[in-house]
Protein backbone atom coordinates (compact mmCIF):
# COMPACT_ATOMS: atom_id res chain seq x y z
CA UNK A 1 0.00 0.00 0.00
CA UNK A 2 1.49 3.51 -0.63
CA UNK A 3 1.96 6.16 1.76
CA UNK A 4 -0.23 9.54 0.55
CA UNK A 5 2.52 12.20 0.17
CA UNK A 6 1.80 15.62 2.00
CA UNK A 7 0.88 17.20 -1.33
CA UNK A 8 -1.91 14.68 -1.91
CA UNK A 9 -3.26 14.63 1.97
CA UNK A 10 -3.57 18.26 1.83
CA UNK A 11 -5.33 18.08 -1.83
CA UNK A 12 -8.24 15.66 -0.15
CA UNK A 13 -8.59 18.19 2.86
CA UNK A 14 -9.46 20.51 0.11
CA UNK A 15 -11.71 18.76 -1.68
CA UNK A 16 -15.71 19.66 -1.79
CA UNK A 17 -17.83 18.44 0.71
CA UNK A 18 -19.68 15.70 -0.34
CA UNK A 19 -22.43 14.85 2.43
CA UNK A 20 -25.99 16.41 1.69
CA UNK A 21 -29.01 17.44 3.37
CA UNK A 22 -31.83 18.06 1.39
CA UNK A 23 -32.94 21.41 1.12
CA UNK A 24 -30.30 22.62 2.43
CA UNK A 25 -28.42 25.95 1.24
CA UNK A 26 -25.71 26.86 3.92
CA UNK A 27 -22.20 25.28 4.25
CA UNK A 28 -21.45 21.80 5.42
CA UNK A 29 -18.08 21.13 6.83
CA UNK A 30 -17.14 17.52 7.64
CA UNK A 31 -13.46 16.48 9.12
CA UNK A 32 -11.84 16.34 5.89
CA UNK A 33 -12.84 20.34 5.21
CA UNK A 34 -9.93 22.70 5.13
CA UNK A 35 -11.77 24.50 7.53
CA UNK A 36 -13.03 21.91 9.70
CA UNK A 37 -10.71 22.94 12.78
CA UNK A 38 -11.36 26.85 12.77
CA UNK A 39 -15.20 26.49 12.22
CA UNK A 40 -15.19 23.73 15.34
CA UNK A 41 -13.58 26.26 17.57
CA UNK A 42 -15.47 27.97 20.13
CA UNK A 43 -14.70 30.93 22.36
CA UNK A 44 -13.52 28.81 25.14
CA UNK A 45 -9.75 27.52 23.81
CA UNK A 46 -10.42 24.98 26.58
CA UNK A 47 -12.78 22.71 24.58
CA UNK A 48 -11.77 20.43 22.18
CA UNK A 49 -15.18 18.45 20.36
CA UNK A 50 -15.09 17.00 16.58
CA UNK A 51 -18.45 16.94 15.61
CA UNK A 52 -19.08 14.49 12.46
CA UNK A 53 -20.66 17.51 10.36
CA UNK A 54 -21.09 21.51 10.84
CA UNK A 55 -24.20 22.82 9.09
CA UNK A 56 -23.63 26.20 8.65
CA UNK A 57 -27.01 27.99 8.00
CA UNK A 58 -28.16 30.71 6.00
CA UNK A 59 -31.66 30.84 6.58
CA UNK A 60 -34.89 29.45 9.28
CA UNK A 61 -35.25 26.66 5.84
CA UNK A 62 -31.61 25.45 6.73
CA UNK A 63 -32.42 25.00 10.65
CA UNK A 64 -35.27 23.08 9.89
CA UNK A 65 -33.40 20.80 7.16
CA UNK A 66 -30.81 20.31 9.47
CA UNK A 67 -32.58 19.26 12.50
CA UNK A 68 -34.98 16.83 10.12
CA UNK A 69 -31.70 14.99 9.11
CA UNK A 70 -30.46 14.78 12.13
CA UNK A 71 -33.17 13.20 13.53
CA UNK A 72 -33.30 11.16 10.80
CA UNK A 73 -29.97 9.78 11.05
CA UNK A 74 -29.36 9.93 14.92
CA UNK A 75 -27.37 12.35 15.61
CA UNK A 76 -26.49 13.89 18.55
CA UNK A 77 -26.95 17.80 18.01
CA UNK A 78 -25.08 21.24 19.48
CA UNK A 79 -26.43 24.42 18.33
CA UNK A 80 -24.21 27.22 17.76
CA UNK A 81 -25.24 30.76 17.75
CA UNK A 82 -22.32 32.94 19.20
CA UNK A 83 -20.67 29.86 20.56
CA UNK A 84 -19.66 31.94 24.07
CA UNK A 85 -21.00 29.60 26.26
CA UNK A 86 -17.75 28.53 28.91
CA UNK A 87 -19.39 25.18 28.97
CA UNK A 88 -18.90 25.12 25.26
CA UNK A 89 -22.21 23.44 24.39
CA UNK A 90 -22.10 24.89 21.09
CA UNK A 91 -20.28 21.77 19.73
CA UNK A 92 -20.40 18.45 20.23
CA UNK A 93 -18.54 14.95 19.48
CA UNK A 94 -19.59 12.63 16.54
CA UNK A 95 -22.53 14.61 15.87
CA UNK A 96 -24.06 17.71 14.30
CA UNK A 97 -23.46 21.19 15.30
CA UNK A 98 -26.56 22.96 13.91
CA UNK A 99 -24.52 26.55 13.21
CA UNK A 100 -26.19 30.06 13.16
CA UNK A 101 -23.54 32.09 12.36
CA UNK A 102 -23.85 33.02 9.35
CA UNK A 103 -27.71 34.76 10.36
CA UNK A 104 -26.53 37.65 11.82
CA UNK A 105 -29.17 40.38 10.50
CA UNK A 106 -30.56 42.87 12.71
CA UNK A 107 -33.83 44.85 11.81
CA UNK A 108 -35.14 47.77 13.55
CA UNK A 109 -37.96 49.58 13.82
CA UNK A 110 -37.74 52.69 15.40
CA UNK A 111 -40.91 53.82 15.46
CA UNK A 112 -42.45 51.23 17.36
CA UNK A 113 -39.09 50.74 19.61
CA UNK A 114 -38.80 47.03 18.12
CA UNK A 115 -35.87 45.21 17.09
CA UNK A 116 -35.85 41.66 14.91
CA UNK A 117 -32.19 39.94 15.30
CA UNK A 118 -31.14 36.38 14.00
CA UNK A 119 -29.82 33.77 15.92
CA UNK A 120 -26.51 33.57 14.98
CA UNK A 121 -26.22 37.55 15.69
CA UNK A 122 -23.51 38.99 18.10
CA UNK A 123 -24.16 42.24 20.62
CA UNK A 124 -22.06 44.07 18.87
CA UNK A 125 -24.37 43.49 16.14
CA UNK A 126 -27.95 44.61 17.88
CA UNK A 127 -25.84 47.85 18.84
CA UNK A 128 -24.52 48.75 16.38
CA UNK A 129 -27.68 49.25 14.37
CA UNK A 130 -29.63 49.98 17.45
CA UNK A 131 -27.88 53.18 18.46
CA UNK A 132 -28.34 54.73 15.16
CA UNK A 133 -31.73 55.81 16.46
CA UNK A 134 -30.43 56.29 20.07
CA UNK A 135 -32.19 52.72 21.10
CA UNK A 136 -30.75 49.75 23.22
CA UNK A 137 -32.28 46.69 24.52
CA UNK A 138 -30.36 45.11 27.35
CA UNK A 139 -27.27 42.78 26.26
CA UNK A 140 -24.10 41.75 27.64
CA UNK A 141 -20.68 43.16 28.60
CA UNK A 142 -19.06 41.94 25.67
CA UNK A 143 -19.89 42.58 22.42
CA UNK A 144 -18.66 39.42 20.71
CA UNK A 145 -21.10 37.40 23.14
CA UNK A 146 -23.91 35.72 20.98
CA UNK A 147 -27.67 37.15 21.35
CA UNK A 148 -28.86 33.69 21.44
CA UNK A 149 -27.57 32.00 24.24
CA UNK A 150 -27.15 35.54 26.58
CA UNK A 151 -30.94 36.13 25.95
CA UNK A 152 -32.24 32.43 26.35
CA UNK A 153 -30.47 32.23 29.68
CA UNK A 154 -31.79 35.01 31.16
CA UNK A 155 -29.42 38.05 30.13
CA UNK A 156 -27.36 40.14 32.72
CA UNK A 157 -25.94 43.60 31.62
CA UNK A 158 -25.58 46.83 32.13
CA UNK A 159 -29.27 47.98 31.73
CA UNK A 160 -30.85 45.08 33.32
CA UNK A 161 -31.47 47.27 36.41
CA UNK A 162 -33.19 50.13 34.84
CA UNK A 163 -35.04 48.18 31.67
CA UNK A 164 -34.77 44.32 32.99
CA UNK A 165 -33.21 41.36 31.81
CA UNK A 166 -33.00 40.46 28.13
CA UNK A 167 -35.66 37.90 28.83
CA UNK A 168 -37.84 40.98 29.79
CA UNK A 169 -37.50 43.01 26.51
CA UNK A 170 -38.22 39.88 24.43
CA UNK A 171 -41.40 39.99 22.86
CA UNK A 172 -41.42 37.08 20.34
CA UNK A 173 -39.30 34.54 18.81
CA UNK A 174 -39.64 31.63 16.23
CA UNK A 175 -38.18 28.44 16.82
CA UNK A 176 -37.80 25.43 15.22
CA UNK A 177 -38.89 22.36 17.63
CA UNK A 178 -37.27 18.86 17.85
CA UNK A 179 -39.41 17.24 15.21
CA UNK A 180 -38.44 20.05 12.80
CA UNK A 181 -41.11 21.94 13.16
CA UNK A 182 -41.17 26.00 12.99
CA UNK A 183 -43.34 27.68 15.67
CA UNK A 184 -43.79 31.74 16.87
CA UNK A 185 -43.56 32.04 20.52
CA UNK A 186 -45.15 34.71 22.22
CA UNK A 187 -47.53 35.56 25.07
CA UNK A 188 -50.48 35.19 22.44
CA UNK A 189 -48.78 32.18 20.33
CA UNK A 190 -47.86 28.75 22.63
CA UNK A 191 -47.37 31.04 25.53
CA UNK A 192 -45.91 28.13 27.51
CA UNK A 193 -42.99 27.92 25.16
CA UNK A 194 -42.60 31.51 25.28
CA UNK A 195 -42.39 31.17 29.17
CA UNK A 196 -39.43 28.35 28.88
CA UNK A 197 -37.85 30.24 26.52
CA UNK A 198 -36.84 33.14 28.45
CA UNK A 199 -34.52 32.05 31.19
CA UNK A 200 -34.76 28.18 30.04
CA UNK A 201 -31.65 28.07 27.59
CA UNK A 202 -31.08 26.16 24.60
CA UNK A 203 -33.58 23.18 25.62
CA UNK A 204 -36.50 23.33 23.77
CA UNK A 205 -35.20 24.00 20.23
CA UNK A 206 -33.59 26.05 17.70
CA UNK A 207 -34.44 29.82 17.94
CA UNK A 208 -33.54 31.67 14.64
CA UNK A 209 -35.13 35.22 15.30
CA UNK A 210 -35.51 37.09 18.64
CA UNK A 211 -38.06 40.19 18.69
CA UNK A 212 -37.20 42.51 21.45
CA UNK A 213 -38.39 45.91 22.81
CA UNK A 214 -36.00 48.52 22.88
CA UNK A 215 -35.42 52.12 24.66
CA UNK A 216 -34.35 55.35 24.38
CA UNK A 217 -30.42 55.40 25.80
CA UNK A 218 -27.42 56.78 24.09
CA UNK A 219 -25.70 57.29 22.44
CA UNK A 220 -23.48 58.95 24.70
CA UNK A 221 -23.66 57.39 28.40
CA UNK A 222 -21.95 57.99 31.50
CA UNK A 223 -19.71 54.98 32.07
CA UNK A 224 -16.77 53.81 32.63
CA UNK A 225 -14.41 52.05 35.77
CA UNK A 226 -12.83 53.29 38.73
CA UNK A 227 -9.97 51.36 40.01
CA UNK A 228 -8.64 51.08 43.74
CA UNK A 229 -5.58 49.59 44.74
CA UNK A 230 -6.22 45.86 46.14
CA UNK A 231 -5.29 46.88 49.60
CA UNK A 232 -8.73 48.77 49.58
CA UNK A 233 -10.69 46.04 48.21
CA UNK A 234 -12.47 45.43 52.13
CA UNK A 235 -12.90 49.12 53.04
CA UNK A 236 -14.45 49.86 49.37
CA UNK A 237 -16.28 46.77 49.26
CA UNK A 238 -17.99 47.67 52.50
CA UNK A 239 -18.63 51.67 50.67
CA UNK A 240 -19.93 49.46 47.88
CA UNK A 241 -22.62 47.95 49.62
CA UNK A 242 -23.92 50.96 51.42
CA UNK A 243 -23.47 52.87 48.26
CA UNK A 244 -25.36 50.22 45.51
CA UNK A 245 -28.28 49.62 48.40
CA UNK A 246 -30.14 53.02 47.24
CA UNK A 247 -28.62 53.44 43.94
CA UNK A 248 -30.82 54.57 41.11
CA UNK A 249 -32.57 51.60 38.99
CA UNK A 250 -30.62 53.84 36.19
CA UNK A 251 -26.87 53.25 37.48
CA UNK A 252 -25.40 49.47 36.72
CA UNK A 253 -22.35 48.40 38.28
CA UNK A 254 -19.91 45.47 38.19
CA UNK A 255 -16.86 44.61 40.24
CA UNK A 256 -14.45 43.19 39.37
CA UNK A 257 -11.11 41.89 41.27
CA UNK A 258 -7.91 40.80 39.29
CA UNK A 259 -5.18 42.08 37.86
CA UNK A 260 -5.40 45.85 36.01
CA UNK A 261 -5.65 44.66 32.33
CA UNK A 262 -3.04 46.36 29.67
CA UNK A 263 -5.72 48.06 27.88
CA UNK A 264 -4.67 51.88 25.94
CA UNK A 265 -6.78 53.95 28.49
CA UNK A 266 -5.27 52.62 31.67
CA UNK A 267 -1.62 54.03 32.14
CA UNK A 268 1.58 51.63 32.02
CA UNK A 269 2.42 51.86 35.34
CA UNK A 270 -0.80 50.18 36.70
CA UNK A 271 -0.62 47.48 33.52
CA UNK A 272 -0.82 44.13 35.82
CA UNK A 273 -1.53 45.53 39.37
CA UNK A 274 -3.71 43.56 41.55
CA UNK A 275 -6.51 45.98 41.65
CA UNK A 276 -10.68 45.94 42.64
CA UNK A 277 -12.51 47.89 39.80
CA UNK A 278 -16.03 48.92 39.48
CA UNK A 279 -17.49 49.27 35.81
CA UNK A 280 -20.21 51.58 35.76
CA UNK A 281 -22.55 52.72 33.08
CA UNK A 282 -25.33 55.13 34.11
CA UNK A 283 -28.85 54.54 31.33
CA UNK A 284 -30.40 58.11 32.13
CA UNK A 285 -29.15 62.02 31.68
CA UNK A 286 -25.81 62.98 31.90
CA UNK A 287 -25.79 65.16 35.13
CA UNK A 288 -27.84 63.04 36.68
CA UNK A 289 -25.10 59.93 36.81
CA UNK A 290 -22.48 62.57 37.77
CA UNK A 291 -24.02 63.06 40.88
CA UNK A 292 -25.52 59.92 41.40
CA UNK A 293 -21.63 58.61 40.83
CA UNK A 294 -20.03 61.47 43.11
CA UNK A 295 -20.15 59.38 46.67
CA UNK A 296 -18.51 56.28 44.75
CA UNK A 297 -15.70 58.20 42.75
CA UNK A 298 -14.43 60.18 46.19
CA UNK A 299 -14.15 56.98 48.20
CA UNK A 300 -10.79 55.99 49.36
CA UNK A 301 -8.89 58.07 47.02
CA UNK A 302 -9.00 55.52 43.42
CA UNK A 303 -5.71 55.18 41.67
CA UNK A 304 -8.09 55.78 38.16
CA UNK A 305 -10.94 57.09 37.53
CA UNK A 306 -12.35 56.91 34.07
CA UNK A 307 -16.07 57.39 34.31
CA UNK A 308 -16.86 59.70 32.11
CA UNK A 309 -19.59 60.19 28.72
CA UNK A 310 -18.49 58.04 26.40
CA UNK A 311 -20.34 56.06 23.13
CA UNK A 312 -22.37 53.75 24.16
CA UNK A 313 -21.24 51.47 21.52
CA UNK A 314 -17.88 51.65 22.67
CA UNK A 315 -18.26 50.87 26.55
CA UNK A 316 -20.01 47.91 25.30
CA UNK A 317 -16.56 46.16 23.49
CA UNK A 318 -15.12 47.96 25.97
CA UNK A 319 -13.08 45.00 27.72
CA UNK A 320 -13.65 42.61 24.38
CA UNK A 321 -9.49 41.87 24.60
CA UNK A 322 -9.64 40.86 27.66
CA UNK A 323 -11.77 37.60 27.21
CA UNK A 324 -10.25 36.81 23.96
CA UNK A 325 -11.58 33.86 21.63
CA UNK A 326 -9.24 30.70 21.95
CA UNK A 327 -8.06 31.01 25.70
CA UNK A 328 -9.03 28.65 28.30
CA UNK A 329 -11.56 29.86 30.66
CA UNK A 330 -12.73 27.98 33.76
CA UNK A 331 -16.04 29.37 36.03
CA UNK A 332 -17.65 28.90 39.15
CA UNK A 333 -20.70 31.01 39.73
CA UNK A 334 -23.35 31.66 42.29
CA UNK A 335 -25.92 34.47 43.39
CA UNK A 336 -25.15 36.05 46.83
CA UNK A 337 -27.06 37.88 49.22
CA UNK A 338 -26.33 41.61 49.66
CA UNK A 339 -22.82 41.49 51.09
CA UNK A 340 -22.37 41.23 54.74
CA UNK A 341 -19.16 42.22 56.60
CA UNK A 342 -18.67 38.12 56.64
CA UNK A 343 -19.21 37.32 52.66
CA UNK A 344 -16.95 40.97 52.15
CA UNK A 345 -13.78 38.72 53.83
CA UNK A 346 -14.30 35.79 52.50
CA UNK A 347 -14.30 37.99 48.74
CA UNK A 348 -11.70 40.30 50.00
CA UNK A 349 -9.49 36.96 51.61
CA UNK A 350 -9.56 34.75 47.77
CA UNK A 351 -9.98 36.86 45.22
CA UNK A 352 -6.31 38.20 44.48
CA UNK A 353 -4.72 34.62 45.02
CA UNK A 354 -5.34 32.61 41.66
CA UNK A 355 -1.66 32.81 39.81
CA UNK A 356 -2.70 33.86 36.01
CA UNK A 357 -2.45 37.45 35.89
CA UNK A 358 -5.48 36.97 33.32
CA UNK A 359 -7.84 35.22 36.07
CA UNK A 360 -10.20 37.34 37.58
CA UNK A 361 -13.45 37.64 39.35
CA UNK A 362 -16.63 39.53 38.22
CA UNK A 363 -19.69 40.63 40.60
CA UNK A 364 -23.14 41.56 38.87
CA UNK A 365 -25.61 44.42 41.08
CA UNK A 366 -28.79 42.93 40.20
CA UNK A 367 -31.86 44.44 41.89
CA UNK A 368 -33.80 47.29 40.48
CA UNK A 369 -36.20 45.85 37.27
CA UNK A 370 -34.60 42.20 37.93
CA UNK A 371 -36.08 41.59 41.22
CA UNK A 372 -39.43 43.64 40.64
CA UNK A 373 -40.44 40.56 38.11
CA UNK A 374 -42.51 38.01 39.97
CA UNK A 375 -40.45 35.01 40.80
CA UNK A 376 -41.74 32.33 37.97
CA UNK A 377 -43.12 35.22 35.87
CA UNK A 378 -40.51 34.18 33.36
CA UNK A 379 -38.07 30.61 33.44
CA UNK A 380 -35.24 32.99 35.03
CA UNK A 381 -35.22 32.14 38.54
CA UNK A 382 -33.82 33.61 41.98
CA UNK A 383 -34.63 37.62 41.14
CA UNK A 384 -34.24 38.58 44.50
CA UNK A 385 -30.86 37.64 44.93
CA UNK A 386 -28.53 40.80 45.26
CA UNK A 387 -25.67 39.97 43.10
CA UNK A 388 -24.10 36.98 41.00
CA UNK A 389 -20.46 35.95 41.12
CA UNK A 390 -18.34 34.31 38.72
CA UNK A 391 -14.99 33.07 39.58
CA UNK A 392 -13.07 33.03 36.33
CA UNK A 393 -10.04 31.19 35.97
CA UNK A 394 -8.08 32.68 32.78
CA UNK A 395 -5.18 31.40 31.34
CA UNK A 396 -3.65 31.26 27.12
CA UNK A 397 -2.83 28.39 25.06
CA UNK A 398 0.86 26.78 26.16
CA UNK A 399 0.37 28.71 29.74
CA UNK A 400 0.76 26.53 32.86
CA UNK A 401 -1.88 27.60 35.07
CA UNK A 402 -4.84 26.28 34.09
CA UNK A 403 -4.62 22.98 37.13
CA UNK A 404 -3.97 25.73 39.56
CA UNK A 405 -6.38 28.61 39.04
CA UNK A 406 -8.71 26.00 38.15
CA UNK A 407 -8.40 24.75 41.71
CA UNK A 408 -8.61 28.63 42.93
CA UNK A 409 -11.75 29.07 41.07
CA UNK A 410 -13.01 25.46 43.27
CA UNK A 411 -11.84 26.75 46.88
CA UNK A 412 -13.55 30.27 46.26
CA UNK A 413 -16.41 28.61 45.36
CA UNK A 414 -16.37 26.46 48.32
CA UNK A 415 -15.87 29.44 50.61
CA UNK A 416 -18.87 30.94 49.58
CA UNK A 417 -20.89 27.82 50.17
CA UNK A 418 -23.24 29.28 53.00
CA UNK A 419 -23.82 32.61 50.90
CA UNK A 420 -25.07 30.99 48.19
CA UNK A 421 -28.67 32.06 46.37
CA UNK A 422 -28.89 30.14 43.40
CA UNK A 423 -26.77 30.27 40.03
CA UNK A 424 -27.21 32.23 36.49
CA UNK A 425 -27.61 29.19 34.19
CA UNK A 426 -25.55 30.94 32.08
CA UNK A 427 -22.76 31.34 34.47
CA UNK A 428 -22.41 27.28 34.48
CA UNK A 429 -19.49 25.45 33.45
CA UNK A 430 -19.09 22.53 31.58
CA UNK A 431 -18.33 19.95 35.04
CA UNK A 432 -21.01 20.96 37.42
CA UNK A 433 -23.34 18.94 39.52
CA UNK A 434 -26.32 18.08 37.39
CA UNK A 435 -28.38 19.62 40.13
CA UNK A 436 -27.18 23.14 39.53
CA UNK A 437 -29.40 23.39 36.85
CA UNK A 438 -32.16 22.80 39.28
CA UNK A 439 -30.33 25.36 41.46
CA UNK A 440 -30.20 28.06 38.38
CA UNK A 441 -34.54 27.93 38.55
CA UNK A 442 -35.82 26.99 41.90
CA UNK A 443 -38.14 23.53 42.43
CA UNK A 444 -41.03 25.32 40.59
CA UNK A 445 -39.77 26.99 38.21
CA UNK A 446 -37.65 24.03 37.30
CA UNK A 447 -40.60 21.72 37.57
CA UNK A 448 -42.81 23.72 35.34
CA UNK A 449 -39.98 23.62 32.67
CA UNK A 450 -39.38 20.01 32.97
CA UNK A 451 -43.25 20.32 31.60
CA UNK A 452 -42.58 22.29 28.62
CA UNK A 453 -39.54 20.14 27.90
CA UNK A 454 -41.67 16.85 27.92
CA UNK A 455 -44.41 18.38 25.47
CA UNK A 456 -41.89 19.97 23.26
CA UNK A 457 -39.03 17.56 23.35
CA UNK A 458 -39.63 14.58 25.33
CA UNK A 459 -36.82 12.44 23.64
CA UNK A 460 -34.73 15.05 25.07
CA UNK A 461 -33.14 15.69 21.21
CA UNK A 462 -31.64 19.23 22.81
CA UNK A 463 -29.43 18.12 25.73
CA UNK A 464 -26.11 19.59 24.49
CA UNK A 465 -26.76 22.65 27.70
CA UNK A 466 -27.50 22.80 31.08
CA UNK A 467 -30.37 20.31 30.46
CA UNK A 468 -33.55 20.08 31.58
CA UNK A 469 -34.75 16.79 31.55
CA UNK A 470 -38.49 15.72 30.15
CA UNK A 471 -40.47 12.37 31.62
CA UNK A 472 -39.38 9.59 31.32
CA UNK A 473 -36.46 10.46 29.14
CA UNK A 474 -32.96 7.86 28.14
CA UNK A 475 -31.35 10.15 26.28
Amino acid sequence: MTTPTTAELGHRRKQPNLVEIGGFRGRLISADHADYDIERAVWNGAVDRRPRLIAQCIGTADVVAAVRFARDHDLEIAIRGGGHNVAGTAVCDDGIVIDLSAMRAVQVDPAHRRAWVQGGALWGDVDHETQVHGLVTTGGIVSHTGVAGLTLGGGVGWLMRKHGLTVDNLLAANVVTANGELLRASEDEHPDLFWALRGGGGNFGVVTSFEFRLHCVGPTVLAGPILWDASDAREVLRFYRDFVRDSPDELGTVARFGTAPPLPVIPADLHWRPVMMVGTCYAGPIEDGERALGPLRACRSPLLDLVGPTPYVGFQSAIDSTVVHGWNYYWKSTHLPELSDDLIEVIAAHAFTCESPRSYVAMFHLKGAVSRVAEGETAFGNRQASHAITLDAVWRPGEDFGARDTAWARGFFAALGRFRQGVYVNFLGGDEDPSRVREAYGDCVYDRLVDVKTRYDPDNVFHHNQNIRPRLSHA
